[in-house]
């Protein structure tokens, strides 16, 4: 009697894919939280792999905020379309800021992408790919921060009407993420051996007026502060008009919450304040500041600012420069104005020529160098707990609760006579500083 052969099915191999991150931390973690949906559908998932395959699927996650960051994330997609076209990669799909802002322009002139998305297109996203979206891997991630930290947003999108910002046209109004999620979001986190958290968003002070009717950043810190394994809290991203005082109250009653305060301020001539509608003046700028400072002593301070704004004159620039050396930010970044469509701003003339913008934030990042140099002078001597984030070299590279990865201070320690461990805290007594470098050795 002849048996019936059964065939066995064919098991299709999904193809790996390979998510590529530009611009900022928020671009970041939506990027993570990308692949862990995609590890959810069991997807062979990589971020930024050096070699690409032939079958791999190229999501990028691009960034559409000012005119460099636009220029990198099209020379991006120009690069992995290229790559299509001569069969080294299967796919490539666009996701983000860039994508959200732009789509239209981008179907037509990039035609071989095989999808474009915008910012909050996860689920079409995932289906384009063959993943389902899971909503019981809501605040699963796959971090791409090496794992003792992680960037932690609780909102999404602006409400505020700064006339030089493109955001709110890319990421739309605040969305709080509640309060129940991200305590989960966070016991996840410390779980897997994460022990710093960054808190971003837009607006951080902003967080809980839409779904709680007032601010709530300091009773989402107390919540947080509490979650085991949680060592380091830091803030990114506070806006100065309307700051939630409460929240240094917070600061001071929690061991594990950085005195560390990420501000951008933009700039400081009335005039200026009122064209990029900022909604403060000079002397509540410097208010806000000096509050911040007396209520929490010892609270590094970082900001960002921006040269050759419309209408911005000498005498303007001055004055920033003499407010920039008389407050002395612990740490300070700054921006050419890029002119950009639909913002307010727009519609003003574009009168500072791109030569004088570059030479106004050279001479206050100058400034800034000397002020660096010597806070950084004052802390020989003394020892601080810092974090190890890496070896490099002969090096331990690590950090102090008064700086924030790749932007700030980092402490070396030298590793052919300290032992240390990446993702661990040691105490670090500092012997040398540099402008923006800190070099120490671990002391019991």
């Amino acid at each position: 009697m002849r048996t019936k052969e059964i065939s066995k099915p064919i098991i299709t191999k999904k193809p790996r894919v390979n998510v590529v991150t530009l611009g900022c931390s928020k671009n970041t973690y939506d990027s993570e939280i990308l692949m862990g949906q995609l590890k959810g559908n069991m997807f062979d998932v990589v971020h930024e792999a050096e070699k690409v395959g032939k079958d791999d699927i190229i999501v990028i996650n691009t960034c559409g905020f000012i005119d460099n960051a636009k220029q990198e994330s099209i020379d991006t997609i120009l690069q992995y379309s290229e790559l299509k076209d001569q069969g080294k990669v299967g796919k490539v799909i666009v996701t983000g800021c860039l994508s959200e802002r732009y789509k239209p322009e981008l179907e037509a002139e990039i035609t071989n992408v095989d999808a474009y998305f915008g910012t909050n297109d996860l689920q079409n996203l995932l289906s384009s790919i063959g993943a389902n979206y899971k909503h019981e891997l809501i605040g699963e991630r796959l971090l791409t921060t090496p794992s003792h930290y992680a960037y932690f947003k609780i909102a999404e999108g602006c409400n505020r009407p700064c006339s030089f910002c493109a955001i709110p046209l890319m990421r739309g109004k605040h969305l709080s993420t509640p309060m129940d999620e991200l305590v989960k979001s966070a016991e996840k986190l410390a779980k897997n051996g994460t022990k710093e958290l960054i808190f971003i968003a837009q607006d951080l002070t902003y967080y809980g007026l839409d779904l709680y009717g007032k601010r709530n950043l300091d009773e989402l810190l107390r919540r947080i502060s509490d979650v085991n394994g949680i060592e380091w809290i830091r803030l990114q991203y506070a806006y100065p008009s309307g700051f939630p005082l409460e929240v240094l109250d917070v600061m001071n009653e929690r061991d594990n919450i950085c005195k560390y305060m990420d501000m951008p301020l933009q700039h400081i001539t009335d005039n200026m304040l009122k064209s990029m509608r900022r909604g403060i003046t000079k002397q509540k700028t410097i208010d806000v500041v000096n509050e911040i400072r007396d209520r929490v002593p010892g609270i590094a301070m970082r900001t960002t600012l921006i040269t050759g704004y419309p209408g911005e004159t000498e005498r303007d620039f001055e004055e920033m420069q003499r407010w920039v050396q008389d407050t002395k930010f612990d740490r300070l970044g700054c921006f050419t104005y890029s002119h950009e469509e639909k913002t307010h701003a727009h519609s003003l003339i574009d009168d500072v020529p791109e030569e004088v913008k570059q030479a106004r934030a050279d001479a206050i990042m100058e400034i800034q160098q000397e002020i660096s140099f010597e806070k950084n002078q004052e802390k020989i001597g003394n020892t601080y707990k810092v974090l190890i984030d890496k070896k490099d070299g002969p090096y331990f590279v690590g950090r102090t609760e008064y700086d924030s990865p790749e932007v700030d201070n980092e402490v070396l320690i030298d590793a052919t006579i300290n032992y240390a461990t990446i993702g661990t805290f040691v105490n670090v007594k500092i012997d040398t500083a540099e402008d923006f470098d800190l070099y120490g050795h671990i002391v019991k």
